[in-house]
């Protein structure tokens, strides 16, 4: 079975849906849109953005942000509320794991009132890489801790908050960035340790994770793996590890193929991660030259990624009845002990 939608996530340039993207996007059919910082002004704006690209496709295209809190998240206050970094509540678990649960599954649903309020239903979010020590590496603030349970525990009550706020989560960076401490933006980190090692630490919390449908890949080589190819752009990667040990059967979608990680022009980069056999290439900076490079290589959605994507729309959640004032108390009380 093929779709017309195609097997691509794009950026958008501005705060406002241009003439040109309206007819590039009403041509080439992306499966979804992804906004970053330089798409949003006020609320109001951003509601408006949303429609504008859903209108452009003719259906209701998911729409992705990355809203981790701390330093990446794209909405801001004083638009929302100033959400922690991750490992300003995975301290608070050696000594109080059970308060360090409740502020993450707080933070992941008030979070997801803000995303579902403006029509955004996916964020990428939470991070399950683990540095090997604590606030180490290009993940740093961005990780709930360096042991797996740590990890897991914390990003499970994140991704369930956000489920509980209509937004569906996305896992990333499997296999795992933390040991790649090279920053993937400009550089290709290259992580060197044992299969072993990796299968006990790093994997751990992709594979224990519950009732995710949606994984970002990372663009880092594990040599124990394949010395050759990052993560992302790896048939063996992807076929051993995140499908066969990992045992994730969601929908995979790369890392920001605009990454300098990456080496090549925009089409070969595109091509390359989708001949690891992800499901989705991801494409962000809203360039226009580049986002049809993309549409170009990209092909139809078909086959198991087609059911993978349409499981995804089908899955969205409707948020539940949480009494979003006492909750931002709360996690205002809990903040207030770290």
């Amino acid at each position: 079975m093929t779709d017309t939608r195609k097997a691509m996530i794009l950026g958008l340039s501005g705060p406002v849906l241009t003439p040109a993207e309206k007819a590039f996007f009403g041509a080439a059919q992306p499966w979804g849109f992804i906004l970053f910082g330089r798409n949003v002004e006020s609320l109001e704006q951003v509601r408006a953005l949303v429609e504008d690209a859903r209108s452009a496709v003719g259906w209701q295209a998911p729409v992705l942000i990355d809203q981790e809190g701390g330093t990446v998240r794209r909405l801001r206050p004083p638009l929302v509320r100033d959400y922690p970094a991750a490992d300003v509540i995975g301290a608070l678990f050696a000594e109080r794991p059970e308060v360090a649960r409740e502020a993450a599954w707080a933070t992941g649903r008030l979070m997801a009132a803000d995303l579902f309020a403006l029509g955004i239903d996916i964020d990428c979010a939470p991070v399950l890489d683990m540095p090997p020590e604590a606030g180490s590496g290009f993940i740093a603030r961005r990780a709930y801790g360096s042991t797996p349970q740590q990890v897991t525990t914390m990003a499970q009550a994140v991704a369930d908050g956000l489920v509980a706020g209509g937004v569906q989560p996305v896992v990333k960076h499997i296999p795992g960035h933390g040991r790649g401490f090279a920053d993937s933006h400009k550089d290709l980190p290259v992580v060197d340790a044992p299969l072993e090692v990796l299968r006990q630490t790093d994997f751990r919390p992709f594979s224990e994770l519950q009732g995710i449908r949606m994984a970002m890949t990372c663009h880092c080589v594990f040599s124990a793996v394949d010395p050759y190819f990052p993560a992302s752009a790896s048939r063996k990667v992807m076929e051993e590890i995140i499908r066969g040990e990992i045992g994730f059967d969601g929908l995979v979608m790369s890392d920001d193929i605009s990454m300098n990680a990456l080496s090549g022009d925009i089409a070969d980069r595109a091509k390359a991660v989708l001949g690891s056999g992800l499901d989705i290439v991801l494409h962000c900076n809203g360039v226009m030259a580049e986002m049809e490079m993309v549409a170009g290589v990209a092909p139809a959605l078909s086959g198991a990624s087609l059911a993978r994507a349409n499981d995804v729309i089908e899955a969205r959640p409707a948020p539940d009845d949480a009494d979003l004032a006492a909750l931002g108390r709360k996690l205002d009380d809990i903040l207030a002990m770290a």
